[in-house]
């Protein structure tokens, strides 16, 4: 008689309950937020700036690791250069914004509100520009040539802003407008997943998928390889830059050192621990290490201790990551949907032999 060696959580059962009321779960959790923090416009502080600013980080690690595992979990490349693009995006949309000067004929309130996604797509934009330079000539390496390619190119990226006066060097850039707020950092890390989401579930995203299982295997179907490992590569970097401007404009300062080696390893780890290939595990594991060092703080000196030894103890115990490949249940949605169709179907099915037994 064979002995049962999964945990509860890997039961067939127990997973697919799990991934059914993970997602009705999570939106009830935003949208409790949403109202909380929608509470201070009627003058009821509930959550503290001080929370707010760990929410917004949150979001921010989400559109991170959401993009990255777009290109390693996805496409299967293996990229440790995010932070460069995060960097390219930050300083575009932060010496944007400080360099467009005021405009005469609205509110600086206004002006905010459409100033700040321009300057965020611009940062996008040229992060993506910057994921098309460098990923035609060195997407062509693979395994670990291309994590050594994507590496030097994240250093490129610090180096120079070290080094050109308009970035101030070491000094970093100060007094950038705080115009990122909890509404903006949701906005954009809902629209980063909703846009992968369907990406994925694309025949693009296929394609994709078709390149991590065998690569050999999809061109000889046909599959442009390089067409779609460049294509991956720059929509991950424009997702980066969008993330580095939020962060830009949250911390009002940003300098290189701030989007060195240990940030592109930092947003990687979150890959890695959700799960290569799943999007829900990518956000999950953005949102628990974003939180796991805050509510350490306590512990002062031992917390980086114990937050690596932790993560440690999961990667031994969990190698595949929270998800593995696997993603959230869409069953709860599809059968409210289901549900409201055959209503409306009976409904109707009625009204009509109704009147077919009046006439």
């Amino acid at each position: 008689m064979e002995t049962e060696t999964t945990t509860g959580l890997e039961k067939p059962e127990a997973v697919e309950k799990w991934r059914t009321h993970l997602l009705p779960a999570g939106l009830a959790i935003l949208v409790l937020l949403n109202l909380l923090i929608f509470m201070e416009h009627f003058g009821f502080d509930i959550v503290s700036r001080y929370y707010k600013g760990i929410l917004i980080l949150a979001f921010i690690n989400i559109i991170l690791a959401v993009s990255l595992n777009l290109i390693n979990g996805i496409t299967g490349l293996f990229s440790i250069g995010h932070a460069g693009f995060m960097a390219v995006g930050a300083y575009v949309s932060a010496l944007l914004t400080l360099n467009m000067g005021r405009w005469e004929l609205v509110s600086s309130q206004v002006q905010a509100v459409l100033q700040f996604p321009l300057v965020l797509l611009a940062g996008g934009l040229a992060a993506a520009l910057a994921g098309l330079v460098i990923g035609i000539p060195t997407l062509r390496l693979r395994g670990e040539y291309l994590a050594i390619a994507t590496l030097g190119f994240g250093e490129i990226i610090r180096v120079v802003a070290l080094n050109l006066n308009i970035t101030r060097g070491a000094r970093g850039i100060p007094s950038i407008p705080n115009y990122t707020n909890f509404w903006w950092a949701q906005l954009f890390a809902v629209l980063t997943v909703v846009i992968i989401w369907n990406i994925v579930h694309s025949n693009h995203g296929r394609a994709m998928v078709a390149i991590r299982e065998d690569e050999i295997a999809a061109e000889a179907m046909g599959i442009n390889t390089t067409y779609y490992k460049v294509l991956s590569f720059t929509i991950g970097a424009f997702f980066a830059g969008v993330a580095g401007g939020l962060l830009a404009h949250h911390l009002t300062f940003i300098s290189p050192k701030g989007f060195d080696v240990l940030k592109s390893i930092e947003i990687l780890l979150m890959v890695v621990l959700g799960g290569l290939g799943s999007i829900t595990g990518s956000v999950i594991a953005a949102i628990v290490l974003t939180a796991l060092p805050e509510v350490l703080r306590f512990l002062q000196a031992y917390r980086m201790v114990i937050y690596a030894g932790t993560l440690v103890v999961l990667m031994i115990f969990r190698p595949q990551g929270f998800f593995g490949r696997a993603e959230v249940n869409l069953a709860f949605f599809k059968s409210l949907f289901r549900s409201r169709v055959e209503e409306e179907m009976k409904s109707r099915s009625e009204e009509r032999g109704g009147n077919g037994g009046s006439a």
